[in-house]
């Protein structure tokens, strides 16, 4: 509730008293610090060397040696529950935040839509007086609110900060990469051939807000949510700094994981007796339905590979570590920033990742992680032909699964298990010279990413309030553990910890922990409750290695009872395990509703995933409708995806051409054999499926070019992507190609120029061809 104005009105203003109390702006106190929370992307606990891993890390390794490292923080598995639950200070089912946005439901745990009654730690500070400023990767909108029609309720400046620059989305180009400025979507300021890189951009925007604030009210603290794209597929960086790392993974990863545990022991990371667990725990359990272990979700032994996939293997990881070094150096000049301006000393700073370190590139590693959310296992063959080109934008690369196990030795599994530590046990550091003695400590307590917010309240001095923005707020789930941070006895008072994470679950309580053994999403196995349980005694055996359901049945019972308890505690049901198609085909309130046709416009925004035409191998028709002024006429009319998948209708040499890029891997071209002629014209393109490839999902169709209502070309056996073109930089556009470009043949934008495009016209109801062209055509001789 608003102040009482306590001041005096009379007639004449020169007799009346002023009393600004109910109108100033809300005022930090005096000498608050600024807080900076630091969220890395798939990064697991043995990457870094601060953490025993053998990845260079300077400037992580800065802020532990001013801080402290906790040795058991624990996520979600997964990266918007993950980001939901260290906002909110909430578990993630609580918050609605059970899957990725892309994945959203409509249940109480899976909405994707954060409650204003759950608020974020930026709705908290910028009622209190901090500038709050988010940059780089927010994955907390849902895909079908991600777009310029939708409401931006759940946009970054919808949830109390003040300034977003950034992407909305899991994953982006870091050399396309698809930006929003606050509420609009803007160009990369550069190119990569001029030197740009996404990291560097959002290391500068973050200094950036602080400056500008600084400038006018150097006393002012922050808060600063800064989450590079780095180290999530696609793995970018230039190639010199992938060439730094050129045979420091020739051990291969099984020989990674010994070593690093040693690391780890001697820096007390782990108990000196923690063992190894193997490199597929699971292999030999098999489905309700005799299914074995998803392939996806296996390791292929080092001594089990020729020396090209070594070869192969090895330059993946070097990839992988030079992006993240990389990124570590960009944020090196945030530090130094901050130091130079006096600031370092009195910011607290949170460093997390959000999950354990990504097996979403399967056995085999992939050159295009896209073919993934198609339902792909890469093959080594086509991945080798782009050895040479890894890191840079021709790919979209993803290490193999076994680098995963290795970056989140000596745990088990990866991201997406909530069963497993390797899932989520995580590298986090928290520092504050200035609040918090303890330098290049270690912390050896069992806490998790929800307990985050509570403990800066505790630091800041900040009782969780009971109504934000004048709407009454649900009791936080984590623990602060701000005392262990200062006095490393000081127990936490956290007994519990609940998880669920994409049809895997576990349960902690009191150092035991218990999990069904269950294949993560997108296994789809369902039956849950044939679902197998283990029981671990975590202080005793962290890496999960001694199941010791028999010997303590009662026990196991016990916390299985335990987690149905806190699912009903914290929206933790249904349980959900989909595969990628039935996953995509869930209905959602997108904003196209039921549509089957499509009108675009040239010279608007990009329409991305979610918000347009899915065409997901079904028949369809895009018809262009185009005024040709000049012979020499050239450009694109209509294009979808990137180079990594997506198709394309242009005009090059006078011809009308359409390509339709399968994978990245194979620019299916149809070319009109006349040249182009001036006037105005309909031009088209028509996918009719035919069929299926034989022992494959992949949908095959026959594509015809039309110009006008005559087919001019055709072409059988066309290979169409059966899901999406991709999460990030595969949207839409009518007479330009910005960014990465679909085809080879033509280089980006190639604006449309010698006529004018009225409009495009997607359809997929499957109609006749010449029956959309007539009424298009009529339409166009109305305009």
């Amino acid at each position: 509730m608003a102040a009482e104005f306590n001041g005096r009105i009379e007639l004449d203003i020169r007799d009346s008293e002023p009393d600004w109390g109910p109108y100033a702006a809300p005022t930090a106190p005096e000498g608050a610090p600024n807080v900076l929370y630091l969220v890395w992307d798939d990064v697991g606990i043995a990457t870094w060397d601060c953490f025993g891993g053998l990845v260079d890390m300077p400037n992580m390794s800065r802020i532990a040696e001013r801080g402290v490292r906790l040795s058991q923080f624990h996520t979600t598995a997964l990266c918007s529950p993950t980001r939901a639950a260290l906002l909110t200070g909430r578990n993630a089912t609580t918050v609605g935040m059970a899957t990725v946005e892309e994945f959203t439901d409509g249940f109480p745990n899976s909405s994707g839509r954060i409650p204003n009654e759950t608020a974020l730690l930026s709705e908290v500070l910028a009622e209190r007086g901090w500038n709050t400023y988010c940059v780089g990767k927010w994955h907390l909108t849902p895909l079908e609110e991600s777009n310029l029609a939708a409401s931006k309720r759940h946009w970054p400046l919808g949830r109390g900060f003040e300034r977003f620059y950034g992407f909305l989305g899991g994953e982006t180009d870091q050399w396309y990469p698809d930006l929003v400025y606050d509420n609009h979507p803007v160009p990369a300021p550069a190119t990569p051939e001029d030197g740009y890189h996404l990291s560097k951009d959002l290391a500068d925007k973050a200094i950036e807000f602080i400056r500008d604030a600084k400038a006018i009210a150097p006393d002012k603290p922050w808060f600063s949510y800064l989450c590079p794209g780095a180290g999530h597929a696609p793995h970018h960086v230039f190639a010199d700094w992938a060439d730094r790392y050129r045979g420091r993974f020739d051990m291969g990863y099984e020989r990674y994981r010994e070593i690093v545990l040693e690391n780890q022991r001697l820096m007390g990371l782990v108990p000196p007796d923690t063992e190894l667990s193997p490199l597929n725990p699971y292999e030999d359990v098999t489905g309700p339905d005799g299914q074995p272990w998803p392939q996806q979700d296996t390791v292929r032994p080092w001594d089990s590979l020729n020396d090209d996939e070594k070869r192969l293997f090895c330059r993946m990881a070097e990839v992988f570590a030079g992006f993240l070094s990389y990124t570590d150096d960009q944020i090196g000049r945030l530090l130094d920033y901050l130091e130079d301006s006096g600031q370092l000393d009195n910011t607290i700073i949170v460093v997390i990742s959000d999950n354990g370190a990504s097996g979403e590139g399967g056995p085999n590693g992939s050159a295009n992680e896209v073919k993934f959310f198609n339902g792909y296992v890469d093959s080594i063959e086509e991945s080798l032909r782009y050895y040479d080109e890894l890191g840079t934008p021709s790919t979209y690369g993803h290490y193999p699964i076994g680098w995963a196990m290795a970056f989140n030795t000596p745990y088990k599994l990866y991201k997406r298990y909530a069963s497993h530590e390797g899932g989520i046990a995580d590298p986090a550091i928290i520092s504050w010279p200035k609040g918090i003695a303890a330098q290049g400590e270690t912390r050896d307590v069992y806490v998790n990413v929800c307990d985050v917010t509570p403990t800066v309240f505790d630091l800041l001095g900040i009782t969780p309030p009971a109504t934000v923005r004048g709407i009454p707020q649900k009791p936080l789930d984590g623990v602060s553990f701000a005392a262990m941070l200062k006095d490393p006895g000081f127990p936490t008072g956290k007994d519990t910890q609940f998880y669920s994470m994409l049809g895997t679950r576990g349960i902690w309580h009191k150092g035991w922990f218990a999990n069904a053994v269950h294949p993560a999403a997108p296994s789809g196995w369902g039956n849950f409750d044939a679902d197998r349980w283990e029981l671990f005694h975590l202080e005793a055996d962290r890496s999960q290695c001694h199941d010791l359901a028999e010997q303590h049945p009662e026990r196991l019972e016990e916390l299985k009872a335990l987690w149905f308890s806190e699912a009903a505690k914290y929206n933790g049901l249904p349980l959900a395990d989909l595969d990628v198609f039935a996953m995509f085909g869930r209905w959602r309130p997108y904003l196209v509703g039921d549509r089957q046709r499509f009108t675009y416009y040239p010279g608007a925004a990009e329409v991305g995933p979610g918000a347009g035409v899915e065409l997901r191998g079904q028949t369809f028709s895009v018809l262009v409708e185009v005024s040709v002024e000049d012979p020499g006429a050239a450009g694109v009319l209509f294009k979808h995806g990137a180079g990594h998948g997506g198709h394309v209708l242009f005009v090059a040499d006078g011809a009308l051409r359409y390509v339709y890029n399968f994978m990245g891997e194979d620019e299916q071209t149809v070319v009109a054999p006349g040249a182009v002629t001036v006037g105005e014209h309909v031009f088209g393109v028509r996918y009719d499926r035919t069929g299926t490839v034989e022992g494959s999902h992949t949908p095959l169709g026959t594509v015809s070019l039309y110009v006008d209502d005559a087919v001019v070309a055709s072409r059988a056996d066309v290979r169409a992507h059966p899901g999406t073109f991709g999460l990030a930089g595969s949207g839409l556009t009518v007479g330009r190609n910005d960014g990465q470009t679909v085809s080879s043949a033509y280089a980006a934008p190639f604006a449309f120029t010698g006529g004018t495009i009225a409009k495009a016209v997607v359809d997929i109801s499957g109609a006749p061809y010449v029956d959309i062209e007539t009424e298009v055509a009529a339409a166009f001789a109305k305009d």
